[in-house]
């Protein structure tokens, strides 16, 4: 592996982990406000339970794409994420939050980015 795809790995892998700790942490303590908050799942028509429950998983899967090995807990974190994130960027454009997109989306490329650029070790197979 290259040292510019390592860096961009753990750059784009980081940001990941940074965005979806804090977004899960909002969604577990149930915050009104910000990204993914009460008051955002509520507008678009999910209960709010449905927030202890991404809140859990996102942390759960992030702590599965740091830690090394566990390849096959980590594709499965990954495709979590990316469901996770395109689903919300589709909930978003079908309610008419064209703002509300921006983050989700971030975070959905930087999703992408992580797993595309992931070591070796990191995968369940070596695709390149």
């Amino acid at each position: 592996m290259t040292r510019s795809k390592k860096i961009i790995y753990w750059v784009a892998t980081l940001w990941l982990a940074l965005g979806m700790v804090s977004t899960g942490a909002v969604q577990l303590f149930k915050a009104k406000t910000g990204a993914g908050g009460v008051d955002s799942v509520t507008h678009l028509g999910y209960p709010v339970y449905f927030l202890t429950i991404l809140g859990i998983w996102k942390i759960l899967g992030t702590v599965a794409i740091l830690i090394p090995k566990f390849t096959l807990v980590k594709e499965w974190a990954y495709a979590g994420f990316f469901f996770n994130m395109s689903g919300a960027v589709l909930s978003h454009m079908m309610a008419g939050n064209v703002n509300a997109v921006f983050p989700a989306l971030l975070l959905l490329v930087l999703t992408i980015v992580s797993w595309y650029s992931r070591p070796a070790d990191r995968k369940i197979i070596d695709l390149n």
